[in-house]
């Protein structure tokens, strides 16, 4: 069922009770929980924290809270499939599902005694209507057989055998209409939840419950924000979603400071100011040398095509024409000569636009911590997502540094979280160089292909669910610009890298095609459950976006061969 008032229907029930949080490893829900746990301790709310990486990292979580909890709040798990089905709770239990995942479950939807969905009624759902997909099965018994007994054979046969035909070809009637409504029920959740796509930000929805309760503060905003950055990061929504959703944001942002003048004014050490930019698609740079990160973002990367001898002499051409000498461009951002520092973005964007960059712009925010930290909010992501996925530590280890880097109050962990993610990016650039110039990437048909082969460099970073999809992005659009194949450009990528050696199993990514206009949708999650099926590979779809599975390397060839055959 959805929540109508966040207020009355989610907090006030939950404010006087003891709360289990399940929380999904992701950035956007690590954000939203942090602002979920500023509210409580606000308002004293008593509540106990479990991150959950997977589906069976949630069942496990639910069994063994089930006793002391009544109320579970989900975050960005639990939408997309039957969760009833799948955790069999008690009759008491009750879920709030704050998540992105979309398609949401028709059974959660129309569950209005222990599912309530915090979800944004505003995005396009499109969830089939009650009656398209349910039916009561009394429906089915109306008007049986009773006419049919006699009492004592009083009625003379041939008026008894009319009867019965007539019985008869209700009966048909009914049946007939009943497998046309069954049918016409499996089109319409066909077409329901054929694609995976996400919705508004998890951390926007509880900043918005914020702001409602009047508790809102700029630490909570800035947390909305990167958990909406997140998914313009990690390529989850659409560039017009992301444009609107900023908007929203902007405003929050503007009231704020409107609020906050005086004591900006002050310019205190741990004053914190948030401000709406127009800023460059160059991650990190000012936290590394410009140079560096021109060449390892993805924007850049891809459009100089920087894996090919032209490439590396066009961006020569492109540092000389912004009249930058290369002894600024490979030193620290921060030591560079406040001259340049002071028009380099304009400097950027004029020499852009005469290379054909059109966008290398980008509506953001970015903060101060004091005087001398300043982050972008794509910069909190990347520390973040690092931080997350690091292979150094266990989940649960990373799960809580990257929930602590947001804080304001450990810079120490979010720098760190900035140096693990320049490794990653410059093994993703190395990556997607090698893929290309050894022609890794395979047309299969209806979608192209790559494996990452055990003794790759740095192909441990990949067994991670978002590194693998951050590289999968890269190299798509990478593969796009350097191939001449015009159908290949309309192809999606399905990635494969080792996941566990000793299991001998491998991480599995679905991507959709390239494309500026895309809506996002993922038709992979589907295709993989119904190839899985119908050649018994032994995969394991534990991960909340179903587009990522695991896979015995044995059934690997076996899997695509369906899979081709699927979807051609």
């Amino acid at each position: 069922m959805f929540v109508t008032d966040i207020r009355k229907e989610f907090y006030e029930v939950v404010s006087n009770q003891r709360v289990a949080l399940l929380v999904a490893s992701d950035i956007d829900a690590l954000c939203a929980c942090k602002i979920l746990q500023a509210l409580f301790h606000c308002d004293q709310v008593q509540y106990t924290l479990v991150p959950v990486t997977g589906w069976q990292d949630l069942g496990t979580a639910f069994f063994e809270h089930k006793e002391q909890f009544k109320y579970f709040v989900l975050i960005n798990c639990g939408a997309n499939v039957d969760l009833l089905e799948m955790l069999q709770p008690g009759d008491d239990s009750v879920f709030f599902i704050c998540d992105t995942h979309r398609p949401v479950d028709v059974i959660n939807v129309y569950n209005d005694t222990q599912i309530k969905l915090l979800i944004k009624q505003d995005d396009d759902l499109s969830v089939p209507a009650y009656d398209d997909i349910f039916q009561d099965d009394d429906e089915d018994e109306e008007g049986g057989d009773s006419g049919n007994e006699s009492d004592g054979g009083s009625e003379p046969s041939g008026k008894r055998r009319r009867f019965d035909e007539g019985a008869l070809e209700r009966r048909i009637d009914r049946q007939r209409a009943r497998r046309e409504w069954e049918a016409q029920r499996r089109d319409i959740l066909f077409e329901y939840e054929q694609y995976e796509y996400h919705g508004t930000s998890a951390a926007v929805m509880f900043f918005e419950l914020a702001w409602v309760l009047t508790k809102d503060t700029k630490d909570m905003l800035w947390w909305a924000i990167i958990g909406l950055t997140d998914q313009w990061v990690h390529d989850k929504i659409t560039h017009m979603k992301y444009v609107t959703d900023i908007a929203t944001m902007q405003r929050h942002v503007s009231r704020h400071n409107h609020r906050n003048e005086d004591e900006e004014n002050m310019l205190s050490i741990d004053c914190m100011k948030i401000s709406f930019e127009y800023d460059l698609r160059l991650t990190l740079y000012q936290h590394w040398t410009l140079y560096d990160s021109i060449c390892n973002s993805c924007y850049t990367s891809c459009y100089f095509k920087l894996w090919t001898l032209n490439g590396q002499k066009k961006l020569q051409e492109f540092l000389a024409d912004m009249g930058l000498p290369l002894k600024q461009v490979k030193q620290k951002f921060t030591s560079m000569d406040m001259t340049i520092k002071e028009n380099l973005r304009d400097v950027i964007e004029e020499s852009s636009n005469k290379y054909g960059m059109k966008d290398v712009r980008i509506q953001t925010f970015g903060v101060h911590f004091g005087f001398k930290n300043r982050f972008l909010a794509s910069d909190m992501v990347h520390a973040c997502a690092a931080l997350l996925e690091s292979t150094e530590k266990s989940d649960g280890d990373n799960f809580i540094n990257a929930l602590d880097s947001l804080s304001r109050s450990n810079l120490d962990h979010l720098y760190s979280g900035i140096d693990l993610a320049k490794k990653k990016l410059l093994a993703i650039q190395q990556t997607v160089a090698s893929c290309i110039c050894t022609n890794l990437i395979l047309s299969q048909g209806p979608f192209l292909y790559c494996y990452l082969m055990e003794g790759t460099p740095d192909v441990k970073i990949f067994s991670k669910p978002v590194a693998l999809t951050l590289l999968s992005k890269y190299l798509l659009k990478a593969f796009v610009q350097s191939t001449r194949n015009k159908r290949c450009k309309l192809l999606p990528l399905i990635m494969a890298a080792p996941k566990d050696l000793e299991k001998g199993t491998v991480i599995v990514v679905g991507i959709p095609p390239e494309s500026e206009t895309s809506d996002k949708k993922n038709f992979f999650g589907r295709a993989f459950e119904k190839a899985a099926e119908s050649t018994s590979s032994r995969t394991l779809h534990d991960h909340f976006d179903t587009s990522i599975i695991e896979l015995k390397s044995e059934d690997r060839s076996k899997f695509l061969d369906a899979l081709i055959t699927l979807l051609s």
